[in-house]
């Protein structure tokens, strides 16, 4: 049976490559089952390997993968990798950004938003792992920070938003939502209360458009995928809907 992989990418912009995988094909099986990329979740490594072996090919080097931990903490890759890091010996962040070409940077996701930003000449590009806990906390603001201190000049941004958990399906406590009203009022109009008191629906690709409008002072264009990784269980992995499940990966390079 031939393995292959399945994409989705948002607009074409020059000089830049960037996609997030689905999860059919691959060798996983059970609750990972297709395309798992994450070493972390209990699959088989065999089979995590084999999936990103398939991965590898569509790339022009090895990406450099995250110890992710829904902070916000960001990677600088230096250089195109020929042989990835284990998932305990890679770096700990939950974003990444580079300026060097065909340098591949990667970060995996269940639900949590998958943020691809760059500037509008593609000389740097940044991606970002986003669930509550890291927009709260400003990962997006700290990779925006970075990016911005090396490319001073520009004017101009751009990001896309991948595939996520929607806010119909994403509930959340109280405490959820005051941690956004503490972070910024104007946050409390991305959250729905549901019938069961304290409890709230999400849209946190509403919040991260917000955040990502306000640090670049507007001077962004966002494309979303509106892809829902709850709703579409064939192509998409979610913690939510199956706690023992795999990881989608969002990977980005500049040619």
């Amino acid at each position: 049976m031939e393995r292959s992989i399945k994409i989705l990418s948002g607009p074409s912009w020059p000089g830049l490559r960037y996609f997030s995988t689905l999860r059919q094909g691959g060798y996983s099986q059970g609750g990972w089952q297709g395309l798992n990329l994450g070493e972390h979740c209990g699959d088989q490594p065999q089979h995590v390997a084999q999936n990103r072996e398939l991965l590898y090919g569509h790339l022009p080097s090895v990406p450099h993968w995250l110890q992710q931990v829904h902070g916000t903490g960001v990677y600088q890759a230096r250089r195109p990798l020929e042989q990835a890091h284990h998932w305990d010996q890679a770096p700990i962040a939950d974003a990444a950004w580079t300026m060097c070409p065909k340098t591949v940077i990667a970060i995996l996701t269940a639900d949590c938003l998958p943020i691809v930003l760059t500037d509008d000449q593609a000389r740097i590009v940044g991606v970002a792992h986003a669930g509550w806990r890291g927009l709260v906390n400003g990962v997006i603001e700290n990779l925006f920070f970075q990016m911005q201190t090396q490319c001073f000049t520009t004017s101009y941004w751009r990001a896309w938003i991948g595939p996520a958990i929607s806010q119909i399906h994403f509930e959340v406590g109280e405490e959820v939502l005051d941690a956004f009203k503490n972070k910024n009022t104007q946050f409390e109009r991305f959250f729905i209360a549901t019938d069961i008191k304290g409890k709230y629906k999400a849209d946190l690709a509403g919040i991260a458009v917000a955040i990502l409008r306000t640090i670049t002072k507007n001077r962004i264009t966002i494309d979303l995928s509106h892809a829902c990784t709850y709703d579409e269980q064939a192509n998409y992995y979610s913690f939510r809907r199956q706690p023992i499940t795999g990881r989608i990966a969002t990977l980005a390079w500049l040619e």
